[in-house]
């Protein structure tokens, strides 16, 4: 690697913007990006006068994308997909191959540049160019084998797109009560640093903790004049909690 590392992101999207930005921010060389939509010739040529090209654009164009690139036994080819492996990469010829999926939420190039160096967690496999990357981001990283890499993925969904579902659905059941979802949001933080202390057998508090029948089937009453959607997901959850119960 030259004194001053160099990249190029291919895709414009949120995920390509918050890296390039957040590579900028920590003294990399980020070279223009490139769009698939610049043709095939700047595809071609996208790992050309680079350290590290990342891959980011969505998980089903990764593989087509790697072969478009014209391998360069010097550069690393990585993606930023977090239930796909190195194989999407390396099938396609690349020598120097990695994966880097962040465990932050991206919702725009601004913020996701920012969250990206406030200690987040990575996912890396690959070519250590990675781990110095997330180094240089002042994150942590841990490694996943491809194998596991689906399993470690709907983890990180269900942490955090299940969530939000969740908090969509206190904000519609809380609603019929006349009560605000900003009402509940304190809690659910504080529900989220409990875990976090606890764990999650530990944090575990209400009817469902406690074996509550009575007072779950008045819940489910209540859920079934909303939505029989609305109680099917309660029960669902009431299921993974007594898990904690009773493992």
């Amino acid at each position: 690697m030259s004194d001053v590392a160099r990249a190029r992101v291919v895709g414009a999207g949120r995920a390509g913007g918050s890296v390039a930005t957040a590579l900028a921010a920590v003294g990399w060389e980020v070279r223009p990006a490139v769009a698939r939509s610049d043709g095939p010739e700047a595809l071609a040529r996208a790992a050309l006068g680079v350290d590290l090209l990342v891959i980011a654009t969505p998980d089903a164009a990764i593989a087509p994308t790697a072969a478009a690139v014209e391998p360069v036994p010097t550069t690393v080819v990585a993606h930023l997909a977090g239930s796909l492996g190195l194989d999407v990469l390396s099938g396609a010829g690349h020598g120097r191959v990695a994966a880097l999926h962040p465990l932050v939420s991206m919702p725009s190039a601004e913020i996701g540049a920012v969250r990206l160096r406030e200690g987040a967690w990575f996912a890396v496999a690959g070519d250590p160019i990675v781990r110095a990357v997330v180094d240089a981001w002042g994150g942590r990283w841990f490694e996943v084998p491809d194998e596991h890499r689906a399993a470690y993925h709907a983890a990180a969904c269900i942490a955090s797109n299940h969530l939000v579902a969740l908090l969509g659905q206190v904000e519609r059941v809380g609603a019929l009560a006349g009560v605000p979802l900003a009402a509940y949001l304190q809690l659910a933080a504080a529900t989220v640093d409990n875990v976090g202390g606890l764990g999650a057998a530990a944090a575990l508090t209400g009817p469902a903790a406690r074996g509550d029948w009575p007072t779950i089937e008045r819940h489910r009453a209540a859920l079934a004049a909303l939505d029989p959607s609305d109680r099917a997901a309660y029960d669902a959850m009431v299921v993974l909690a007594r898990r904690l119960v009773d493992p």
